[in-house]
Protein backbone atom coordinates (compact mmCIF):
# COMPACT_ATOMS: atom_id res chain seq x y z
CA UNK A 1 0.00 0.00 0.00
CA UNK A 2 1.38 3.40 -0.97
CA UNK A 3 1.48 6.54 1.15
CA UNK A 4 -1.03 8.12 -1.27
CA UNK A 5 -3.49 5.28 -0.57
CA UNK A 6 -3.13 5.81 3.18
CA UNK A 7 -3.64 9.57 2.78
CA UNK A 8 -6.74 8.84 0.68
CA UNK A 9 -8.06 6.65 3.50
CA UNK A 10 -6.99 9.16 6.17
CA UNK A 11 -7.19 12.77 4.90
CA UNK A 12 -7.00 13.77 8.60
CA UNK A 13 -3.27 12.98 8.48
CA UNK A 14 -2.86 16.49 7.07
CA UNK A 15 -3.96 17.86 10.46
CA UNK A 16 -0.66 16.62 11.97
CA UNK A 17 1.70 19.57 11.63
CA UNK A 18 4.94 17.67 12.38
CA UNK A 19 5.95 16.13 9.03
CA UNK A 20 7.88 13.24 10.63
CA UNK A 21 4.97 12.30 12.88
CA UNK A 22 2.57 12.58 9.93
CA UNK A 23 4.76 10.32 7.78
CA UNK A 24 5.35 7.79 10.57
CA UNK A 25 1.64 7.67 11.37
CA UNK A 26 0.92 6.84 7.72
CA UNK A 27 3.70 4.21 7.79
CA UNK A 28 1.99 2.44 10.70
CA UNK A 29 -1.11 1.98 8.54
CA UNK A 30 1.02 0.79 5.64
CA UNK A 31 2.69 -1.80 7.89
CA UNK A 32 -0.68 -2.91 9.30
CA UNK A 33 -2.04 -3.48 5.79
CA UNK A 34 1.06 -5.48 4.87
CA UNK A 35 0.38 -7.81 7.81
CA UNK A 36 -3.40 -7.97 7.38
CA UNK A 37 -5.86 -9.72 5.10
CA UNK A 38 -7.99 -6.56 5.16
CA UNK A 39 -7.92 -3.91 2.46
CA UNK A 40 -8.91 -0.24 2.58
CA UNK A 41 -12.11 -1.28 0.79
CA UNK A 42 -12.87 -3.74 3.59
CA UNK A 43 -12.53 -0.97 6.19
CA UNK A 44 -15.07 1.10 4.30
CA UNK A 45 -17.46 -1.86 4.25
CA UNK A 46 -17.20 -3.85 7.48
CA UNK A 47 -19.11 -2.74 10.61
CA UNK A 48 -17.03 -0.83 13.12
CA UNK A 49 -17.61 -3.39 15.84
CA UNK A 50 -17.70 -7.18 15.81
CA UNK A 51 -20.64 -6.94 18.22
CA UNK A 52 -22.84 -5.57 15.44
CA UNK A 53 -25.75 -7.51 14.19
CA UNK A 54 -26.78 -7.49 10.54
CA UNK A 55 -27.64 -4.16 9.03
CA UNK A 56 -25.32 -1.82 10.96
CA UNK A 57 -24.45 0.91 8.46
CA UNK A 58 -21.62 2.53 10.45
CA UNK A 59 -18.41 1.19 8.97
CA UNK A 60 -14.98 0.82 10.53
CA UNK A 61 -13.79 3.98 8.75
CA UNK A 62 -16.97 5.95 9.58
CA UNK A 63 -16.36 5.27 13.25
CA UNK A 64 -12.61 5.80 13.20
CA UNK A 65 -12.78 9.07 11.29
CA UNK A 66 -15.57 10.36 13.56
CA UNK A 67 -13.41 9.62 16.62
CA UNK A 68 -10.57 11.66 15.09
CA UNK A 69 -12.92 14.58 14.34
CA UNK A 70 -14.49 14.52 17.80
CA UNK A 71 -11.08 14.30 19.49
CA UNK A 72 -9.75 17.21 17.41
CA UNK A 73 -12.79 19.35 18.23
CA UNK A 74 -12.47 18.55 21.93
CA UNK A 75 -8.73 19.29 21.96
CA UNK A 76 -9.22 22.62 20.19
CA UNK A 77 -12.01 23.58 22.62
CA UNK A 78 -9.90 22.72 25.66
CA UNK A 79 -6.92 24.65 24.29
CA UNK A 80 -9.14 27.67 23.55
CA UNK A 81 -11.07 27.76 26.82
CA UNK A 82 -8.84 26.45 29.61
CA UNK A 83 -6.30 29.31 29.69
CA UNK A 84 -3.36 26.96 29.22
CA UNK A 85 -4.21 25.05 32.41
CA UNK A 86 -4.87 21.81 30.50
CA UNK A 87 -2.75 22.02 27.35
CA UNK A 88 -3.52 19.51 24.62
CA UNK A 89 -0.77 18.58 22.18
CA UNK A 90 -2.82 18.45 19.01
CA UNK A 91 -0.27 16.49 16.96
CA UNK A 92 -0.07 13.74 19.59
CA UNK A 93 -3.86 13.77 19.98
CA UNK A 94 -4.60 13.46 16.26
CA UNK A 95 -1.91 10.83 15.63
CA UNK A 96 -3.18 8.83 18.61
CA UNK A 97 -6.77 9.04 17.44
CA UNK A 98 -5.80 7.95 13.91
CA UNK A 99 -3.79 5.01 15.28
CA UNK A 100 -6.03 3.90 18.16
CA UNK A 101 -7.57 0.99 16.25
CA UNK A 102 -4.80 0.21 13.74
CA UNK A 103 -4.16 -3.05 15.62
CA UNK A 104 -7.61 -4.29 14.60
CA UNK A 105 -6.12 -5.00 11.20
CA UNK A 106 -4.20 -7.83 12.90
CA UNK A 107 -7.08 -8.78 15.20
CA UNK A 108 -9.66 -9.25 12.43
CA UNK A 109 -9.94 -11.79 9.64
CA UNK A 110 -12.62 -12.31 7.01
CA UNK A 111 -14.85 -15.38 7.05
CA UNK A 112 -15.95 -17.24 3.91
CA UNK A 113 -18.74 -14.66 3.39
CA UNK A 114 -16.39 -11.68 3.67
CA UNK A 115 -17.56 -10.72 7.15
CA UNK A 116 -15.06 -9.48 9.71
CA UNK A 117 -14.46 -11.93 12.56
CA UNK A 118 -11.92 -12.20 15.33
CA UNK A 119 -8.96 -14.18 14.07
CA UNK A 120 -6.57 -16.40 15.96
CA UNK A 121 -4.17 -13.50 16.56
CA UNK A 122 -7.03 -11.46 18.00
CA UNK A 123 -7.94 -14.25 20.38
CA UNK A 124 -4.60 -13.72 22.11
CA UNK A 125 -3.77 -10.06 21.58
CA UNK A 126 -6.28 -7.23 21.50
CA UNK A 127 -5.73 -4.27 19.25
CA UNK A 128 -4.25 -1.89 21.86
CA UNK A 129 -1.29 -4.26 22.20
CA UNK A 130 -0.80 -4.96 18.50
CA UNK A 131 -1.33 -1.28 17.73
CA UNK A 132 1.51 -0.25 20.02
CA UNK A 133 3.75 -2.91 18.50
CA UNK A 134 3.06 -1.63 14.97
CA UNK A 135 3.54 1.98 16.07
CA UNK A 136 6.86 1.32 17.78
CA UNK A 137 8.17 -0.36 14.63
CA UNK A 138 7.51 2.89 12.75
CA UNK A 139 9.13 5.29 15.21
CA UNK A 140 5.94 6.62 16.81
CA UNK A 141 6.75 8.50 20.05
CA UNK A 142 5.75 7.07 23.43
CA UNK A 143 3.14 9.81 23.97
CA UNK A 144 1.19 8.47 20.98
CA UNK A 145 1.82 4.81 21.88
CA UNK A 146 0.32 5.64 25.29
CA UNK A 147 -2.89 6.83 23.58
CA UNK A 148 -3.09 3.64 21.52
CA UNK A 149 -2.45 1.48 24.60
CA UNK A 150 -4.97 3.25 26.84
CA UNK A 151 -7.84 4.12 24.52
CA UNK A 152 -9.77 0.93 25.38
CA UNK A 153 -10.61 -0.77 28.66
CA UNK A 154 -6.99 -1.81 29.22
CA UNK A 155 -6.26 1.85 29.88
CA UNK A 156 -8.47 1.87 32.97
CA UNK A 157 -5.55 0.34 34.85
CA UNK A 158 -3.09 3.22 34.28
CA UNK A 159 -2.96 7.00 34.54
CA UNK A 160 -3.97 8.47 31.18
CA UNK A 161 -2.61 11.68 29.70
CA UNK A 162 -5.07 14.41 28.74
CA UNK A 163 -4.79 13.38 25.09
CA UNK A 164 -5.44 9.74 25.99
CA UNK A 165 -8.56 10.70 27.97
CA UNK A 166 -9.87 12.66 25.00
CA UNK A 167 -9.38 9.78 22.55
CA UNK A 168 -10.77 7.25 25.03
CA UNK A 169 -13.94 9.27 25.54
CA UNK A 170 -14.35 10.13 21.85
CA UNK A 171 -14.12 6.41 21.09
CA UNK A 172 -16.48 5.24 23.80
CA UNK A 173 -19.09 7.98 23.33
CA UNK A 174 -19.48 6.76 19.76
CA UNK A 175 -19.43 3.05 20.68
CA UNK A 176 -21.32 2.55 23.96
CA UNK A 177 -24.72 3.73 22.63
CA UNK A 178 -24.45 1.09 19.90
CA UNK A 179 -23.32 -1.54 22.39
CA UNK A 180 -26.29 -0.85 24.66
CA UNK A 181 -28.66 -1.03 21.65
CA UNK A 182 -27.20 -4.39 20.68
CA UNK A 183 -27.56 -5.90 24.16
CA UNK A 184 -31.10 -4.70 24.95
Amino acid sequence: MSNDEVVSLWPELEWISDPDLRENTARVWQLAFEKSVLTPGDLKRIPFTLLAGPGLKVTFMDHKRSVVHIARDAGNTINAMYHGELPVNMDMLIAGAILADVGKLLEYELDQNGNAVQGKYGQYLRHPFSGVSLAEQCGIPPEVCHIIATHAGEGDLVKRTTEAYIVHHADFMTFLPFKSRLTV
